[in-house]
């Protein structure tokens, strides 16, 4: 990798030639991975930014919608403003599709499995609509949660259910303290 003090003592024509090429390089050879597909030990990492800057406590309040899942379905999460942020595996029977309500992340959908569905969630608390959502409380158990830092820059980590997920610089790593294997990204 050159160095900035390299560069700056080529002659000028060198560097304005020298910066496309070594952008392009960055761009299309495969073997010069960008920061998001560093995948970090997000365990370890979220240890060491609570053991640094602490944590917050957090519960989640606001209502979702949920339907059930289709049996081999595979949910694709998408964040408004950035494109897909994760993908479940298949649906097995008794798995629910939650949506949240937040326009500001395009209401993103997410694959919950059955053995925790019950204990996250609580309903329906009211009518299924004709597109065959139903509205849920959350049962707001508490979680552990940090944000990620400008200095940590952007990073990738294997979500709980084994799929790759990018953190980004504001967003909150959120990690449910009776089970540090349940860590996952909240958009900010």
């Amino acid at each position: 990798m050159l160095k900035c003090r390299m560069i700056n003592r080529l002659p000028y024509i060198f560097r304005r030639l020298l910066k496309p090429l070594v952008l392009g390089v960055a761009i299309f050879c495969p073997s010069y991975p960008s920061p998001a597909q560093e995948v970090v030990d997000i365990d370890a990492y979220f240890q060491q930014v609570l053991s640094t800057r602490g944590a917050g406590l957090a519960r989640k309040t606001k209502p979702v919608d949920v339907r059930p899942a289709k049996v081999g379905e595979v949910i694709v999460t998408m964040i408004k403003g950035e494109g897909k942020e994760t993908q479940s595996p298949p649906a097995q029977a008794g798995d629910m599709v939650v949506r949240n309500g937040c326009s500001g992340t395009g209401n993103e959908q997410f694959l919950v499995r059955a053995a925790s569905f019950t204990r996250r969630y609580e309903g329906p608390i009211g009518p299924r609509a004709v597109d065959g959502w139903s509205p849920y409380r959350p049962r707001g158990i508490q979680m552990r949660f940090v944000v990620v830092a400008e200095q940590d820059r952007e990073f990738a980590f294997i979500a709980p259910w084994g799929e790759k997920m990018v953190a980004r610089p504001g967003d909150a790593i959120v990690q449910d303290p009776n089970n540090t294997r349940d860590t996952y990204r909240v958009a900010k």
